[in-house]
């Protein structure tokens, strides 16, 4: 790596917006080889054009000032990001200067003669601590465009803005950057910004303000840049910290093991804790629904953003998009990968693609089946990954987590309301994922047939399945407004069933291939349901082909 140009100006720190030449070879020479040695740049792999410094928010902390540079990033193809970098100066002869790690050296710089480091600023002590104080004393700092505010919680309630605090940077490398305070606080730093509120902090804060759910972090305050004439931008969340053990796939995949160890001997063994750990996940995921479901009154209306609706036409068309376009290209991917994958897997593919027919038939009855359900906001990534598990003498419980969204969907998609049954089908999946790369990916297994391992696996998640299903109902109550009918409770199941397996097969192929057969087996047992529906309706169509289920049957000698 090459050693970055010292930044040189006749200006004092405090006035660097003032220094156009500074600026410029700030956007340059400077910042564009600094971010692309961070994880949390997500543009390496792009051909960069320019980098520019669209703001230069100040931020008082002791004796001086820190920026908050909003950094726009445009590439030769596709949209321009905005990133935000805290950047702050460190006069390394001052006493107590802090050691700052090589990651966080920006470069060399000098401000009227004064020797120092340009630093990313969460390495320096100071600027963590004015966060901290701006956070609990609910600052506003005026800006040249907007403002900034510091917007304090629920979870913050009895810190004293006037004690003593101390800061840390978590020593991890992802998209974001995390910083812990008196080991009783999380603050999320957002690097890449987004032209409207984060859904995760959107999430979290109405869930603690607004309900007694306290199966999350307890959103302790945010921090947000409001514009002039535009949507505000989320640049960071505090919630307070929760000790775990593990998070709920882990603790599965030990839950599996007796389960495992006696495959191989033809014995079947669940012990009745797996039940109790699964009727308890259900337990407070329906109760995570039941706090995001504020239909409201003439005198105290629900928030628009979290308001329930109906099923839209045009909710509708964009599911129904969603999953043409999936489907369309995990045939293709299919075809052209058919030979990489193993006899079962390809047995399961012919099944899910000789079944096209009757798909198409049933995203249309999705297009215009009246649906008297209701849709709200949800976790909408939820899988056993996002759920920790805390330690036995901490209540034995579960914390649900990261309420981001789906990565790959924009921000504007993931605020669309749902059905809260697009998490149940999120959480379904994740079991049976986890039985499956349990039992075919375990030395204890090997060597067992892999139609006898799919029968195994497909008998533990049935059970895990039904108990799961089941205690989330039975939680609600029934009738309750947000589900009609069983019929319609199942309808729609299968649809984000089918939606979640059908995407999950498009990873598979691409970088697990030996996977596969796990998302084909959830879209089969999808296309099962669906012939069920169609076989009891005798207004349908009977020329749509039944499922080809003896495709699944190996040739016997």
């Amino acid at each position: 790596m090459t050693t970055p140009q010292a930044l040189t100006s006749d200006q004092p720190w405090t006035h660097l917006n003032d220094d156009a030449d500074c600026c410029l070879l700030l956007e340059t020479d400077i910042l564009p080889p600094y971010a692309n040695t961070c994880r949390w740049f997500a543009g390496k792999a792009r051909q960069q054009e320019a980098f520019r410094i669209r703001q230069m928010h100040q931020i008082p902390m002791e004796a001086t000032i820190a920026y908050l540079f909003i950094m726009e990033v445009r590439y030769a193809d596709g949209d321009t990001e905005s990133y935000q970098l805290p950047v702050s100066f460190v006069d390394i002869a001052a006493p107590n200067a802090p050691d700052i790690p090589a990651k966080g050296i920006i470069t060399v710089a000098y401000f009227q003669g004064q020797r120092g480091l340009l630093v990313d600023g969460i390495y320096d002590e100071r600027f963590r601590l004015a966060l901290f104080h701006h956070l609990t004393a609910q600052s506003t700092l005026r800006q040249e465009a907007g403002q900034v505010t510091f917007q304090r919680g629920r979870g913050l309630a009895g810190e004293d803005i006037n004690a003593p605090a101390s800061g840390r940077v978590l020593p991890v490398d992802s998209s974001n950057s995390a910083l812990v305070y008196n080991e009783k606080y999380f603050l999320k730093l957002y690097r890449k910004l987004f032209s409207e509120t984060n859904p995760e902090v959107d999430m979290v804060s109405f869930l603690t303000e607004n309900s007694d759910f306290a199966h999350i972090p307890a959103y302790a305050g945010g921090v947000v840049w409001q514009r002039p004439d535009a949507p505000d931008v989320t640049l960071g969340m505090m919630q307070r910290m929760v000790e775990n053990e593990k998070d709920s796939w882990a603790q599965t995949g030990d839950y599996l093991n007796d389960f495992l160890y006696a495959v191989p001997n033809r014995l079947f063994a669940i012990k009745e804790d797996v039940f109790d750990k699964v009727e308890l996940l259900a337990r407070r995921t329906a109760e995570m629904h039941l706090a995001l479901y504020k239909p409201g009154h003439a005198d105290e209306p629900t928030d628009p953003a979290f308001a329930p609706e109906q099923f839209t036409d045009d909710y509708r068309v964009f599911i129904i998009g969603r999953l043409e376009h999936l489907l369309e290209r995990r045939y293709s991917l299919l075809v052209d990968n058919y030979q990489k994958l193993d006899p079962l897997a390809q047995r399961l593919a012919w099944v899910f693609m000789e079944a096209k027919e009757m798909i198409d038939e049933f995203v249309a009855d999705f297009r215009t089946r009246p649906l008297e359900s209701l849709r709200v906001r949800i976790h909408g990534d939820y899988h056993l990954g996002q759920v920790l598990a805390t330690a036995p003498d901490r209540s034995n419980d579960f914390i649900i987590i990261d309420f981001e969204g789906e990565p790959e969907s924009s921000i504007t998609e993931r605020k669309i309301k749902h059905s809260p049954l697009k998490d149940v089908a999120g959480m379904i999946r994740s079991y049976h994922y986890a039985v499956c790369a349990k039992l075919f990916n375990s030395a204890e297994t090997e060597g067992i047939d892999s139609e006898h391992l799919q029968r195994v696996s497909d008998r533990w998640f049935r059970l895990i399945r039904d108990t799961y299903v089941d205690t989330y109902l039975e939680t609600f109550g029934s009738p309750h407004p947000l589900f009609k009918d069983n019929t319609e409770i199942n309808f729609l199941l299968l649809v984000y069933l089918l939606e979640k397996a059908v995407y999950e097969l498009g990873y598979e192929i691409s970088y697990r291939p030996a996977w596969v057969k796990i998302p084909l087996k959830g879209i089969v047992d999808v296309i099962r349901e669906i012939e069920k529906i169609r076989m009891a309706d005798t207004s349908r169509s009977a020329d749509v082909p039944r499922l080809q289920t003896g495709l699944l049957q190996t040739k016997k000698a």
